[in-house]
């Protein structure tokens, strides 16, 4: 799973179209095409580690030889003098679109939580960042960003609602002098919830917060999921790639609008099982909610290109392990996080639980949803 920058892109596409016209001819099918570019990169001193490296940015290049949108081969005559119009590839890649901007301000609410985190020594060990994940995929009742809000206020707690919601839902009312947790509305500033030992009422029963889960995830459901994705700007692509090859994400457009969405493509490997296939698109999303390709105004998403490779596998991977067990599904990030062990240190659980929500709201699987269709 990669994320594509577009200036390594733009780097090594002229070495593989050069290899195309080189090594090979018009028609030459996707293994050829694939061992011409190893060939290339081979003769212009790359490693077979480097080209493990580059081979994300290999199939993206071939997935558009295949679909059209490079031609290796451009067809003429042209007219003498004159040149081809520009392979419409680099359009997306302009310089401007790409150019870092300032870093933005951190938000009041992130120094808040930060602060938070710092203040209560929380989760200073990987056994304590554990418990965390393991109660953010326990409460599912919440988005992962407010489940960590109220395990900080409140680590044994088991299930939580508003007053409100304890009373329309299940004839309870919180008993007198309870003090309430604190939670972020969804659009608004706060919510009070309520432990359920600080309520008292009608037995609550048993299924009562059981939301439905993926479990074996059909092909079908996945579709769905993909439905709800697409109509975020977010074109994808689904790879015909061999199992190495998982997914990446790359931005093609950024909005002219101040507070518009920019456009992404993502990828992702059509032979994979359909579970596989969730957490590949949960990484690549991930990426994008986690600022690891920019900022992006109409999604609130801050600018966190320079955050070290290392790290931003680790942050995405960790996304991707809360909504896949949050949904009933159990990936196998143990041994995918084991290749970046040297960056858990510099973990943003911020910046992770703010992107799980945003995921699990772009795939039409958010907490708030799910609440509302049990009513």
């Amino acid at each position: 799973m990669a994320v594509i920058q577009a200036e390594t892109y733009a780097k090594f596409k002229p070495i593989f179209l050069d290899a195309l016209k080189t090594r090979t001819e018009p028609g030459a099918d996707r293994k050829e095409m694939m061992h011409a570019i190893i060939s290339q990169l081979k003769d212009a001193s790359y490693t077979r580690e480097d080209a493990e490296d580059i081979r994300p940015y290999i199939e993206l290049f071939l997935e558009e030889v295949h679909n059209g949108t490079i031609e290796p081969f451009p067809k003429g005559p042209f007219l003498t003098g004159l040149k081809p119009d520009p392979d419409p590839v680099f359009a997306p890649f302009q310089k401007d679109l790409f150019t870092p901007k300032p870093q933005e301000k951190v938000s009041a609410e992130q120094a808040l939580i930060d602060q938070l985190i710092a203040a209560t020594k929380l989760y200073d060990s990987s056994e304590a960042i554990e418990a965390l994940f393991a109660f953010t995929i326990n409460l599912r009742e919440f988005a992962p960003f407010n489940a960590m809000l109220l395990h900080i206020q409140k680590p044994g707690l088991t299930h939580a609602a508003t007053a409100h919601d304890w009373w329309q839902r299940f004839g309870r009312v919180p008993k007198k002098g309870m003090r309430p947790m604190l939670v972020l509305r969804t659009k608004g500033p706060v919510d009070f919830v309520f432990d359920i030992l600080d309520t008292e009422g009608r037995e609550v029963p048993v299924d009562a917060f059981a939301f439905p889960t993926f479990g074996d995830l059909t092909d079908n459901r996945f579709g769905e999921l993909m439905r709800s994705v697409a109509k975020e700007r977010i074109d994808l692509i689904p790879l015909d790639s061999g199992d190495g090859q998982a997914g990446w994400i790359r931005l093609l457009a950024e909005s002219k609008a101040k507070t518009g969405k920019n456009v992404y493509q993502l990828a992702y490997n059509r032979n994979h099982p359909a579970p596989t296939r969730f957490v590949t698109v949960a990484h690549e999303l991930a990426h994008l909610y986690l600022g690891h390709l920019g900022s992006d105004a109409g999604r609130r998403v801050p600018n966190r290109r320079d955050t070290p490779h290392a790290l931003m596998e680790v942050e995405a991977e960790m996304v991707a392990y809360l909504v896949a067990m949050r949904n009933g599904l159990k990936p196998r990030s143990e041994s995918y996080l084991a290749n970046y062990k040297g960056a858990f240190e510099d973990l943003n659980l911020y910046a992770v639980t703010r992107a799980a929500n945003a995921v699990e709201t772009a795939m039409g699987i958010a907490s708030h949803k799910l609440w509302n269709e049990k009513s």
